[in-house]
């Protein structure tokens, strides 16, 4: 007679009920400290406001933007240092507290002190009836584009933070003031830049690597190619991020004319040959004559432009968040609604802090999708992407063409990874065709099957797919949708807001 010994499920379903409270206790943990991060700004929000009118209107209004910010954090600042991680330059780790400091920093030091209420010029103010309805189509914005955002961050969709306000803008403005409320022609160059930045962005980013392929990598000594090439390139990105700071990153506290900055950009890329060459001379002594040797000269570049980017990113960008919460403020105090308002210092605190939180609490989804999952990275590509990043925004810039740098950064990485899988098929069709004919040569080499003529009997090679389409689709969809579904969404709100609050 057997004995049935009971089994362990039994034993072991406290140890696994704990297990998953655990799970969920540290999913938990980022929710709350972001809830807590919403809960201050309404205290201090209250507590700069007081009594005064609409007071209650402008507290909300601070959580909005505060929630906005966290959402900028979770998911635009991913860009800026997904290819670095991608490419193992840098830690996950180390990207968000390079990119907490640096967005912060660019935020509070660049961030300027003035933003127009209306963001981008879209929506006239004098088509909005009140200062009260113009505060609740402002809060309703806010509300829809950090939703949108919120939305897109859990899908792992990188998208446009500034699209995404610029819908909810629009949406808000045309139930608050009508169809005719909003700049239709600036609206159609945003449009535009759907297209025109991940293209410009995906094209540069591939021209520099195919640069790089045919200066270094296809070399048979690329120890000697890369003494000679890559402190040209290292200072290349030199030259583009100064030319890149002081036209976007600084152009708050910093407004230099066009000959300025061209020479700012040619004595960087000068010091930076001077600097770069002998620390990479010595470096490539160390190395093996192969591929992923010259990978790791790029390493600290990637670092730098990882940083520049954020601090670039957290200049521009806080405007996003903090802007119509500015506006809020300024006609809360005043009752009437200006073209430009200045920011006081706690709100740009607001935007500054609430995008860092975001990003250490909420980013690291969205920087392994960019660096990981849409194509495989390494140093040399991660650094053709973020050239090309900042190349491209200033080349839209001085054409004043509207482009995205979310759209841009995205680009680049699709691009690199198109080049990569066109190069591929390429050459595997010519290796194909020279299998073919040398099989067609060898007259004791039977048929593989009738009608094929002679062929060798090891498979063709196959064409190659290097860019994930299921998440190049989902992010070209997500792009195109954002600004009508935040638009849709804030017009909804608004007329919430005006039916069911009081006032």
């Amino acid at each position: 007679m057997s004995t049935v010994h009971p089994t362990n499920e039994l034993s072991e379903s406290p140890y696994a009920v704990f297990r998953m409270f655990g799970a969920v206790g540290r999913d938990a943990v980022p929710v709350l400290l972001a809830a807590t991060f919403l809960l201050a700004i309404w205290w201090i929000a209250s507590a700069i406001t007081g009594d005064a009118a609409l007071a209650s209107y402008v507290s909300v209004a601070a959580v909005l933007g505060g929630y906005m910010a966290l959402n900028i954090g979770a998911n635009d600042v991913a860009n800026n240092v997904a290819a670095a991680v991608g490419s193992k330059a840098l830690t996950l780790a180390g990207a968000v507290v390079i990119a907490v400091v640096f967005e912060t920093a660019g935020a509070l030091l660049a961030g300027g002190d003035v933003v127009s209420t209306i963001r981008k010029g879209i929506v006239d103010p004098g088509a909005i009836a009140d200062t009260l309805s113009f505060i609740r189509a402002m809060c309703a914005a806010l509300l829809a584009a950090a939703l949108w955002l919120n939305l897109a961050t859990f899908c792992g969709a990188p998208v446009s933070t500034t699209h995404a306000i610029v819908g909810g803008v629009v949406g808000a403005g045309i139930v608050a003031g009508g169809v005719g409320a909003v700049n239709w022609g600036v609206m159609s160059k945003i449009a535009a830049s759907w297209v025109i930045s991940p293209v410009l962005g995906g094209i540069i980013a591939a021209g520099f690597l195919m640069l790089l392929n045919k200066t270094v990598l296809s070399k048979p000594d690329v120890l000697s190619a890369s003494r000679r090439w890559v402190p040209i390139l290292v200072a290349v990105l030199a030259a583009a991020f100064t030319v890149y700071m002081a036209m976007k990153g600084l152009k708050k506290i910093w407004k230099p004319d066009a000959m300025t900055i061209m020479a700012s950009g040619a004595v960087a890329f000068g010091l930076t040959v001077l600097i770069v060459r002998p620390l990479v001379v010595r470096a490539s002594a160390k190395l093996e004559n192969r591929r992923k040797s010259v990978n790791t000269l790029f390493n600290i570049p990637l670092v730098c432009a990882a940083a520049l980017l954020s601090f670039a990113h957290g200049a521009n960008d806080v405007a996003n968040a903090v802007g119509p919460l500015a506006a809020i403020v300024a006609a809360a105090a005043s009752g009437t609604i200006d073209s430009k308002v200045g920011i006081p210092v706690w709100i740009m605190l607001v935007g500054a802090i609430g995008i860092a939180i975001g990003l250490a609490l909420f980013g690291a989804k969205l920087i392994r999708t960019v660096g990981n999952k849409l194509t495989s990275l390494d140093q040399a590509r991660a650094f053709c992407c973020v050239l090309s990043a900042a190349i491209t925004v200033i080349a839209a810039s001085a054409l004043a063409l509207p482009v995205s740098s979310t759209h841009i950064a995205i680009g680049a990485v699709f691009g690199v990874g198109f080049y990569r899988e066109f190069r591929n098929n390429v050459a595997a069709k010519a290796r194909d065709r020279a299998r073919r004919a040398g099989a067609l040569r060898a007259p004791d080499v039977q048929p593989v099957r009738p009608g094929l003529m002679y062929l060798e009997r090891a498979p063709l090679i196959r064409r190659r797919k290097l860019v994930r389409r299921n998440h190049f689709l989902t992010i070209i969809a997500a792009w195109f949708i954002t600004v009508p579904s935040a638009g849709a969404l804030a017009g909804l709100l608004f007329y919430l807001s005006k039916t069911f609050l009081p006032g």
